[in-house]
């Protein structure tokens, strides 16, 4: 008697959940649970398939930022409503499920005012501490908060983090990033803490400072997962807020002979193990210059043996589909710095205040140009994670419904926006879009091969999960729905994907 002992297939009672959201008014709608099919889909279809085998970068994760007028917003909120929106954004099975993050070190473009954590001229740092991000909000900061509401004046960026951390099931890192020193450690500024330079005889200090940051947030019980030296370091001669030069000879300099060692020095960064710690992401500016800035920093190896990898962004973001998503410039800095990171650190758009929803599916014009918004970032995150990249963060988490409060009338949309006057919350179409990446490609998942025939307005990524599922995120961005025929070992499943939708396909055991 003969006796098939063929063992099952890893994939074999695998099933697939298919979220999707779309201009049609779908927000990561389950839209259907398919089991496999034997054999081909009829009629004309796109082919995938899905090589779980073949495996490439590992992910740590997506999300948006911290910021002080994410706070702002929620503190004008009822409790149990702010719970709700965090909820929402960080809990994995009842929201987003954001697992990277970023917050910003001093004031930023989207805080309430300037600020820093010492007194002038103290160069002993005698009076440094994080109490600015704990205090809370007076109402009196700037003429966008005055005459509104704050239901609990006391919230801020440290207990807006810490909340988000209690979230049940919440599992989310953080990048930090200074956008200036205090003022009096600067030379050639236009306005408080506004373009200019760090002076030289203070790259020690501001070492410490940014090290001491780090120890007082670990003792508020917030350990980060990263640091920037600066954010935008070539965007100080013109900015409109917060903003500090630091070129690639003056970035490599300071991470060799000061930064690196006084983080290493302080025990949050190991240079033997760049994961065991505090990781420094060097540059965090666009990605269309990013290989000619971190070559002095890279080529240089006592200075990037503290560098764990590279941060960038995505602006001009109308320049984007025409640089072919900057795919090269990725490629490049991949294949020639293969040991360092690659994290995107931020994207917004400017909003719009009159169609905070539609906005995101038709043209919309910013400083950037015209460009369709959620076209643009369905295919700048695909493409970044399809040419080696490991996280991406949106900028602000949450603004108001007039993207505010921004002291310098440069206001972006969010993935949620709150109405401060009548309490109404809006989760945007960037919501659900980041939704598709955050909640179902978790941390330490892997990208995974991924091949299929070229499809005009038609893009794809896929990834492994360490349970075993797989990912497959697909945006369609035609006029026309699609069939997708998705090939997983012996079996194929068939989709079909509606017009100008993205969907993330879930394959998992029953």
């Amino acid at each position: 008697m003969l006796v098939n002992c063929k063992p099952k297939g890893p994939y074999e009672d695998y099933v697939a959940d298919v979220y999707q959201t779309s201009q049609g008014g779908d927000n990561l709608k389950l839209i259907s649970g398919i089991e496999a099919e034997i054999g081909a889909a009829e009629g004309k279809t796109v082919a995938l398939q899905l090589i779980p085998d073949t495996e490439f970068q590992k992910y740590y994760g997506f999300g948006a930022s911290f910021t002080e007028s994410s706070a702002w917003n929620l503190a004008t909120i009822p409790a149990d409503l702010r719970h709700e929106v965090l909820t929402r954004l960080f809990s994995p099975t009842e929201g987003a499920g954001f697992t990277l993050t970023r917050t910003h070190i001093n004031s930023s473009d989207y805080s309430n005012n300037h600020y820093t954590y010492v007194e002038a001229g103290d160069e002993d740092l005698s009076t440094f501490s994080v109490y600015e991000d704990m205090k809370g909000f007076t109402g009196d900061e700037n003429d966008q908060v005055r005459g509104i509401e704050l239901v609990e004046p006391g919230y801020d960026i440290i207990p807006m983090i810490l909340e988000a951390s209690d979230i049940p099931g919440a599992d989310f890192n953080i990048i930090a990033s200074p956008w200036s020193p205090p003022s009096w450690m600067k030379t050639g500024e236009t306005a408080e803490m506004t373009n200019g330079t760090l002076l030289p005889q203070y790259y020690g200090l501001w070492a410490e400072y940014l090290s001491n940051y780090v120890s007082a947030y670990a003792e508020q019980g917030i350990t980060l997962w990263g640091l920037t030296p600066q954010n935008e370091p070539l965007h100080a001669h013109d900015a409109r807020w917060d903003s500090n030069g630091l070129t690639p000879e003056q970035g490599r300099v300071f991470l060799r002979d000061y930064l690196g060692p006084q983080l290493e020095q302080d025990g949050h960064l190991n240079p033997d193990d760049l994961d065991d710690g505090l990781r420094v992401l060097i540059y965090d500016h666009n990605k269309s210059t990013m290989n000619d800035y971190v070559t002095p920093t890279y080529e240089d190896p006592e200075a990037s043996k503290y560098a764990w990898g590279t941060a960038f962004h995505w602006y001009a973001n109308s320049e984007l589909e025409a640089h072919n998503w900057y795919a090269e410039e990725l490629d490049t800095l991949r294949t020639k710095w293969p040991d360092k990171g690659m994290i995107h650190t931020e994207s917004s758009i400017d909003i719009d205040a009159d169609d905070p929803m539609g906005q995101y599916w038709r043209e919309s014009t910013d400083y950037a140009g015209t460009f369709v918004p959620f076209d643009t970032y369905a295919y700048d995150i695909i493409s970044d994670l399809n040419h080696g990249v490991q996280g991406y963060i949106e900028w602000c988490i949450i603004l108001s419904t007039q993207g505010q409060p921004n002291p310098y009338d440069n206001f972006n949309s969010a993935p949620v926006l709150i109405n401060p006057v009548t309490d109404d919350v809006i989760y945007t179409p960037l919501y659900y879009l980041l939704s598709h990446f955050s909640k179902f490609i978790r941390p330490d998942a892997r990208r995974i091969g991924l091949e299929g025939e070229d499809t005009e307005g038609l893009i794809s990524t896929a990834a492994k999960n360490p349970d075993g599922s797989i990912a497959l995120v697909v945006y369609n961005k035609n006029e026309e729905a699609r069939e997708l025929s998705i090939t997983l070992d012996t079996h194929t499943y068939v989709v079909q994907i509606a017009p100008r939708a993205l969907q993330t396909i879930h394959f998992h055991n029953k």
